[in-house]
């Protein structure tokens, strides 16, 4: 039991750092990101939420 309690307490601390995907925090994120970096899906969400 105290290690589910335990995984998911770290689980939710590794969720709560990134940004929204489309939030104003996550296109500057992005933009500051090596764009060869990107994945794929990031790219096309950049350019869906960030971009138009």
């Amino acid at each position: 039991m105290k290690k589910i309690i335990a995984a998911l307490a770290l689980l939710s601390l590794i969720t709560a750092c990134s940004p929204e995907v489309g939030s104003e925090a996550w296109c500057k994120k992005m933009e500051e990101k090596p764009k060869g970096d990107w994945t794929a899906n990031e790219a096309t969400d950049y350019t869906k939420h960030c971009v138009f």
